[in-house]
């Protein structure tokens, strides 16, 4: 999935983790990533997230599981240079919908977003996508 995610590329990206309800995504804040204010967008705070939060929930040997909402709350802001890593993890499948809870920490471990979102299982396989 992440072969082919320009996202991911994009934003310089990294997996440090990848197992069945987890993912650990990082990524170093570039001055392209800033807003008007100087501080790192929200989207892109979202997207580490959001990132996450697919590697989470799609297995290479299983179905194609796509986002059908997701919530995020900021509580601090960061700045060009700055680590930050997005972990994942599982909480509950109920049917084909799934929650996942990811939490954005920077290099010295503080909370700068919590993200939840919502994935909903679907017929295509991996490969097919």
């Amino acid at each position: 999935m992440l072969q082919r995610d320009r996202v991911f590329d994009a934003f310089g990206m990294e997996v440090i983790v990848d197992e069945p309800g987890r993912a650990v995504i990082r990524m170093r804040v570039r001055e392209d990533m800033t807003n008007g204010f100087a501080i790192t967008h929200g989207g892109v705070v979202f997207a580490l997230a959001d990132t996450a939060f697919a590697v989470a929930c799609n297995e290479p040997d299983g179905p194609v599981t796509v986002s059908v909402g997701a919530d995020i709350v900021f509580f601090r802001s960061t700045r060009p240079g700055d680590v930050l890593t997005a972990e994942a993890r599982h909480r509950v499948t109920r049917g084909r919908t799934g929650l996942y809870d990811v939490t954005v920490t920077d290099a010295e471990g503080e909370v700068v977003a919590e993200f939840r979102g919502h994935a909903r299982r679907t017929d295509r396989r991996l490969d097919d996508a």
